[in-house]
């Protein structure tokens, strides 16, 4: 059996599932690449097809293959990493646009609600206060990425009434029109990251199956201007099996 030891005592189809799975994260498989047929995995292996279909399901599962129709198992693009609301500003500056590669966004929503006690106490303002909240749900090849909520002080729809509109916005991002609208930047972010078991909520809006139970990770960013007021307090939802990945340079 390909590079897996025989003392190994998980059940093959785990085994075979893991093998290629290593080789898909480590770059040895790239997208697009054909894997072996039912037939010669069960071979190579030397298990039943039943078990190596089980093993490539396992991954379609995962969303690492895709099970194409008379052409055979194609290993399929490396998800989207879920990135926090403090990114998306930041490519937005860079490209003029929030979405990372191969993204999209929908769901577009928006009005002025009751501010729930979370968002209040980071805003600075009263439980039940009004206050815009604004919505999307991005998606890439695999599905949805996140689900991204904005919640800015109710002062801006005075200003700028298209940031309490159910549509995408157009000139940039919120915090883009903020700017040029009144002159406030953000100049300083505060980013928390945090995971946890998904509410009921939390499935509704990834858009899950009721009852499933998974872990999801949770971003914050808070956009203060120069006196230290919130522009904009964003809370982002990844979707089952999203990770973060950051990059940084190694002091010397």
């Amino acid at each position: 059996m390909p590079g897996q030891p025989r003392a190994d005592n998980r059940p093959p189809y785990t085994r075979i599932a893991a093998h290629y799975r290593e080789l898909i994260a480590s770059g040895g498989l790239a997208p697009g690449h054909l894997l072996p047929s039912i037939r010669a995995l069960a071979d190579q292996w030397e298990v039943s097809t039943a078990t190596a279909d089980r093993a490539m399901k396992l991954l379609r599962d995962e969303k690492l293959v895709n099970g194409i129709p008379g052409v055979g198992t194609e290993v399929m693009a490396r998800p989207v990493s879920l990135a926090s609301g403090s990114e998306r500003h930041d490519r937005s500056g860079k490209t003029q646009s929030a979405w990372g590669v191969g993204e999209k966004s929908s769901g577009h929503t928006a009005g002025i609600v009751e501010a729930p006690e979370e968002v209040a106490h980071v805003l600075g303002i009263s439980p039940g206060d009004d206050v815009i909240r604004r919505s999307r749900v991005y998606r890439d090849a695999h599905g949805i990425v996140s689900h991204s909520t904005s919640w800015i002080p109710a002062e801006f729809a005075q200003v700028l009434p298209e940031l309490a509109r159910s549509e995408r916005l157009k000139g940039g991002l919120s915090l883009d029109l903020i700017a040029r609208a009144t002159g406030r930047h953000a100049v300083r972010r505060a980013d928390e990251e945090g995971a946890r078991i998904a509410t009921a909520r939390d499935i509704e809006l990834l858009e899950l199956e009721a009852g499933t139970v998974a872990a999801i990770l949770v971003l914050t960013a808070q956009f203060l201007d120069a006196d230290g007021e919130v522009l904009e307090y964003g809370v982002d939802l990844g979707a089952p099996g999203r990770t973060r990945r950051a990059t940084s340079e190694v002091p010397q």
